[in-house]
Order: structure tokens, then C-alpha cells, then sequence
């Protein structure tokens, strides 16, 4: 009998983890099967584990309820069977279970709790070197972002020419010195030069990001994990479509077990030019048949949307398709749709040459609150010129612009909102209107957004019964101001300032 161990407990909606030792001769990624299946009163799954080099084989598992599990894990890994029991626990304070769809339109954690996704974007973080990935753990844990989309696969464009701290796979990348910032777009997709085999996973890379997840899963932020991207000099991008698959079912049996994935199967889904719709369909059906606790899953454009109403996809992960507009169209979204909208790129708050990466804080705040008045969830990024050229946008480290500290003051507002979220409302021409996003409805609780529009004064009315209380919100100074209690038709004076709103909650 050999040597194993496992978690005798584990808390509901945490990570049991089983290790054991097993075949290495051969190709361990490919030869060898390994599955586990956990019984409880309430739930039984079966799920796949992975080899984690130097002859041991892992298997991850998320229970849903707190209560005694067994489990019996078997393959072509061992000549064992490997049979053992856990209990799962309550939840620990901060944990809230995973982030499912709400009330079709929103989000919560599985225990109910609302989630109002302020994300951001750090495409290559975990791939940084040690006191840069402190420092953006340090970064986000005073910020208000509670979503990061990353990538698992290194990434090659415009300041982001230099070696990551590791690879994916085994093997040696192409001599890195002949990049230049005039050449490096005729590198891009470009496998030649590189050395790696497809087949064996360097276990060290995905150990790292591993932890990554879990770091991030402590601190209650969502790991918004892009799968795939087109930015790539070292072959990822064009692998055959046996070799994707493998790699699709490797990292769902290393990470789905973490409550705070979600599956973002590409970065600019259409600039994969080699991959086609029926490629991104059979990924999403590995994930929706390997992925048995049913994370979030989406797909992210560059120009044309993926079709965001296939039954696989979740919520619609957007970038805009508009110079000027973005989060103005929440409202088309998601009547076409009829699905949570996230807005992951409506441009970057920063200065440099191109032109998703130059808007001012102030617009990046004022395309926050649009967004939001109009039921959908913004996200952020910045792309801030500086002498060591770490960008936030792909390095992480620090941020620079004046837009997150906004973000903390909106998040306020956010938390406040009765469940599940806003819903856009018909108001006057010139304003943003919301109400809250149910049937029926039980909360008198109303928001308007004023945006680059300066009135002096607005009128309202809504009933003559019901007693409202009134704040006048400066969104970017971060002000609120009180305005006291009202009935029937009322006049509220404003400062004649860009980017107010108003709070308006009736006595329940």
C-alpha cells in the first residue's frame, strides 16, 4: 500500500485536495487516467485530477454542503483505489461560494449575497517577477476591484517584449533578443524558433498560478481567467486541436475547484484568426462537461461580438465596438441578450499611442456610473507611460490614474442597492434613470446620472404618499450631500456641475 494523504476537513465552498503518488514512465499528461467521485447526502460528483510532476497525481474537489463526503479515486494512474472520508464545514466569514447569474440580469455569490463586479484587467501579472506580483496583491487589496481578468498563457505586444518568469510547457522559447518595438508585431502567432512540446506541462507555471488563484480567492476576488489569446510568439495560439483539448482539460482539473473562477475562453476571441466558431463551441463544451460546479463562462471581442445567446455563455464580456460610445449601449445589450452585461473593456484610462488606451480618468468614471445606472457592471484598465514601462494594463504593480479611488465611492453606492441590482428606467432625455431590477417591485429606491450635462435644478414625482429621501451625489469630487425628505412633486437645486447624480429612496 502506498503512501497518500488528503484533507480530513475541509470548509463548505473551500478546496479538498488529494495527493498520491503514481506512474511517471511515458507521458503522464497523456497515458494515464485519473477520476474521483464524492458522495454526500446532497450532491455526487465525479471529477478529473492531474499530474503534478515528480510522480504524483492531485485531485481538487469543491463541496457544496456542509456534511460528511467519501470519496473513491481510481484510474490508470495506479493499480490502487484510493477511498477516503471528509466533512465539510460551514463557510468561513468572507467566503460566500461562487458567483452565479441573479435574477437574469446580475450576479450573487451562491449563499445569496449580492455581487456588484467592479473588475479590472492585469493581463500578465502572475507572470511577473516576485516583488512586482507583491505589489499588485498590494494594489488591489486597497482598491475597490473585486474581479481580475489574467491570462495562463505569456503574452507578446507593445511593451510587453520581454520573457515571463515561466512557460506553460516544456521546452526552450525563441532567442528574445531580436525583438525591437518596431518588430515585434511579425512575431506575433509566429511559432518558429521555439521548442516546446504540447504535451508536457511545465507543472511549475501552473503550480504558480495556482497559488495566484487562491491568493486571490482570500482576498474575495473573482480570477477571471482568459484561456486563449491571439498575443503570442511561442506557438500557444496555434496549437493542433488535440493539443488545445489537453490543455482545456488540464487546467479545468487543476483550477475548477477554486470558487472564484470563471472561464473567459479568449481575449479577443476573433483575432485567433485559425480558430473558428466550431473550435470555440467544442471548448466551451469541454468546460461545460469537465467544469462540474458551473463557473461563469463568456468569450471577450475584439470587433465582432461572439453570440453572446448560445446556452453556454453565462454573461456577455464585452469590449466596445464604438469610439465614442460604450457603456451608453448597456441598455441594447441587454435587451438583445437577456444576460448579465460586463463591460471588460471600455477603453483604458492613460496615455499612450493607441487609442483603447488614452482616455482621461474622469471619462473612464463617467463610463462607470453610465454603466452601472443602466444595469450592467463596468470594468477598468490603465495604461499609464512610464520610464520602466510597467503598465497596470498587463504588468499590474501600481496604478497612476485618478479613476480608482472613484471606483472605492461608487462601490458604496453598489453595496447600498437593494438586491439584485438596477434596472435602466425611462427618464428625462438627458439623464441616465434606474430603478431597482425587480417584479414587482418593492423598493421605492431611484438613481439618475447627469453624466457631461450640467442642470441647475431637475423636478421630480413619483407618488403622493410615500416620504423620499433625497442625496445629491458629486461623483467625481466624492461628495454627499443630504437634501432631506419629500412628497408629491418636488424641486432638488444643483450645483450646475459635470458628472452628479441623485439618490432618491423612499421610507419602505
Amino acid at each position: 500500500m502506498s503512501t497518500w494523504k488528503y484533507d480530513k476537513t475541509v470548509e463548505k465552498w473551500g478546496v479538498f485536495e488529494a495527493e498520491m503518488p503514481g506512474k511517471s514512465e511515458g507521458n503522464p499528461f497523456t497515458d494515464y487516467t485519473v477520476r474521483g467521485t464524492f458522495k454526500s447526502k446532497n450532491e455526487t460528483k465525479t471529477v478529473d485530477g492531474f499530474y503534478d510532476g515528480n510522480g504524483t497525481y492531485r485531485i481538487r474537489f469543491m463541496p457544496s454542503f456542509e456534511e460528511a463526503y467519501t470519496f473513491c479515486i481510481k484510474g490508470s494512474f495506479s493499480e490502487e483505489t484510493f477511498e477516503g472520508s471528509f466533512t465539510a464545514t460551514a463557510p468561513s466569514e468572507n467566503n460566500h461560494g461562487p458567483v452565479r447569474v441573479s435574477h437574469r440580469y446580475h450576479l450573487a455569490y451562491e449563499d445569496g449575497k449580492p455581487y456588484y463586479s467592479i473588475g479590472t484587467t492585469c493581463y500578465v501579472w502572475e507572470l511577473q517577477k516576485e516583488e512586482l506580483q507583491k505589489k499588485t496583491l498590494e494594489t488591489l487589496a486597497e482598491s475597490a476591484f473585486n474581479k481580475i481578468r489574467f491570462c495562463i498563457f505569456p503574452k507578446h505586444y507593445d511593451y510587453n517584449l520581454g520573457e515571463p518568469i515561466s512557460y506553460p510547457y516544456e521546452g526552450t522559447p525563441m532567442d528574445s533578443s531580436v525583438l525591437t518595438t518596431e518588430n515585434f508585431m511579425d512575431y506575433v502567432g509566429c511559432p518558429e524558433g521555439n521548442n516546446f512540446d504540447y504535451k508536457r506541462f511545465n507543472v511549475k507555471h501552473f503550480q504558480h498560478i495556482d497559488k495566484c488563484i487562491e491568493k486571490l480567492m482570500d482576498m474575495g476576488i473573482q480570477a477571471d481567467l482568459i484561456v486563449m489569446h491571439a498575443y503570442d510568439r511561442w506557438g500557444f495560439s496555434e496549437m493542433s486541436a488535440e493539443c488545445d483539448d489537453l490543455y482545456w482539460k488540464y487546467l479545468i482539473a487543476r483550477t475548477s475547484a477554486f470558487r472564484n473562477v470563471w472561464w473567459s475562453l479568449a481575449n479577443e476571441y476573433d483575432l485567433l484568426t485559425k480558430k473558428t466558431t466550431e473550435d470555440w463551441e467544442r471548448y466551451a463544451s469541454i468546460i461545460c462537461e469537465k467544469d462540474v460546479y458551473g463557473h461563469l463562462r463568456s468569450i471577450h471581442n475584439c470587433k465582432p461580438f461572439y453570440d453572446y445567446s448560445r446556452p453556454w455563455v453565462t454573461h456577455c464580456s464585452i469590449q466596445r465596438q464604438d469610439l465614442y460610445k460604450s457603456a451608453e449601449l448597456v441598455n441594447e445589450w441587454r435587451e438583445r441578450y437577456k444576460k448579465p452585461v460586463i463591460l471588460d473593456e471600455i477603453a483604458y484610462e492613460g496615455n499612450i499611442q493607441h487609442g483603447w488606451g488614452n482616455i482621461s480618468g474622469k471619462e473612464m468614471t463617467r463610463r462607470f456610473w453610465e454603466a452601472y445606472l443602466r444595469g450592467g457592471y463596468p470594468g477598468h484598465g490603465e495604461t499609464y507611460l512610464n520610464k520602466e514601462n510597467i503598465l497596470w494594463w498587463s504588468h499590474g504593480g501600481e496604478l497612476h490614474g485618478e479613476s480608482p479611488e472613484r471606483f472605492l465611492f461608487l462601490k458604496r453606492f453598489m453595496e447600498e442597492t437593494p438586491a439584485p441590482g438596477l434596472r435602466p428606467m425611462e427618464g428625462q432625455w438627458d439623464e441616465v434613470a434606474a430603478t431597482v431590477d425587480e417584479f414587482p417591485s418593492r423598493h421605492k429606491y431611484y438613481m439618475f446620472y447627469y453624466s457631461f450635462m450640467r442642470p441647475s435644478f431637475r423636478e421630480y414625482y413619483f407618488d403622493d404618499e410615500t416620504e423620499y429621501e433625497v442625496e445629491v451625489i458629486d461623483t467625481w469630487n466624492m461628495t454627499v450631500e443630504n437634501r432631506g425628505k419629500f412628497k408629491g412633486k418636488f424641486k432638488i437645486e444643483l450645483p450646475g456641475r459635470e458628472y452628479m447624480a441623485v439618490r432618491i429612496r423612499g421610507e419602505e
